[in-house]
């Protein structure tokens, strides 16, 4: 690996505290842009680098069908790289000072209808059994808290209070926020817990995780999504069948219900209220589709 991006990934991970999935995807993007410059033009040094090299690499994206968010995103690793390596003195200028980003189509976040909720839940009854009783709590937990994938993944047994009805996470950045949770979760908690407990000692395991796997250890992603995609294929076409569906469908229901806006920022993390608007999108297309359906000159 180039000395510059090795160091540069040391200083997002530990500095930064960037999470463990953007650490991979940002080595990943910068170690394609640094191929494509090696193979397309033959240079490897970074002082080499301008603004058309990397215009060049977005069209040779974008005429291979690649979303205009994916690109972007490969853009903010690079827009990130460059900034660290000024700052370093390793570049005399940011190349990335004259790149505009493409402007991304708007995509509406998708969601899971209500009525497929509650259904998704009469699929997922209460049955004996650990993982039976485990996975009917995730898909509950990130419905009923909005909760990202690796908040949950990393939730300790400490982080849940039930006598306060709330839940902590460690959100991006390290920052953590209390979540409330509603009374009717306090029973498929306490009902897991004793399953936990009861899973662990036969195994003589010990964990400090709230949710764990069939060996005792931390629960994988992998995991999650295989829960996540199973049971809402059973109430639902939507081609992304993920755990951030879920929590897209957290905010937009919330939304639907009269919920305020910046109290659905606090409760999702969001950094700023734009990242929370996106979902007043769904609400007003409910609304036109309302307005088409009833008024009688639609």
């Amino acid at each position: 690996m180039d000395y510059s991006l090795e160091k540069f990934l040391r200083h997002i991970q530990y500095e930064k505290r960037y999470s463990a999935h953007t650490l991979t995807a940002y080595g990943e993007d910068i170690k394609q842009f640094l191929e494509y410059l090696k193979n397309q033009y033959g240079i490897s040094g970074l002082q080499e680098v301008t603004h058309s090299f990397i215009r060049s690499w977005v069209v040779s994206m974008m005429e291979t069908g690649m979303s205009t968010r994916a690109v972007n995103r490969k853009l903010s690793a690079l827009r990130t790289f460059f900034k660290f390596l000024k700052r370093e003195k390793a570049i005399e200028i940011n190349p990335m000072l004259r790149v505009v980003a493409p402007k991304n189509s708007k995509k509406l976040p998708v969601f899971v209808e209500k009525k497929h909720m509650e259904l998704l839940f009469e699929h997922v009854a209460v049955q004996p059994g650990f993982e039976a009783i485990r996975d009917r709590l995730i898909l509950e937990l990130f419905y009923v808290t909005g909760m990202r994938l690796s908040e949950l993944l990393n939730l300790q047994l400490k982080d849940i209070n039930l006598y306060d009805g709330t839940v902590k996470v460690l959100g991006k950045r390290n920052k953590e926020r209390i979540i409330p949770i509603t009374h009717s979760m306090k029973e498929p908690v306490k009902s897991y817990l004793s399953e936990r407990s009861i899973f662990l000692q036969e195994r003589a395991a010990l964990s400090n995780y709230f949710f764990i796997g069939t060996k005792g250890n931390k629960l994988t992603p992998k995991t999650v999504y295989l829960v996540v995609k199973k049971y809402l294929s059973l109430v639902t076409t939507i081609e992304k069948k993920s755990p951030h569906v879920l929590r897209h469908t957290f905010a937009t229901h919330l939304l639907n219900n009269g919920a305020d806006i910046n109290a659905i920022k606090e409760i999702m993390g969001h950094s700023s209220l734009a990242a929370t608007q996106v979902y007043t999108h769904n609400t007003i297309e409910k609304l036109k589709e309302a307005h088409r359906l009833a008024h009688p000159k639609a």
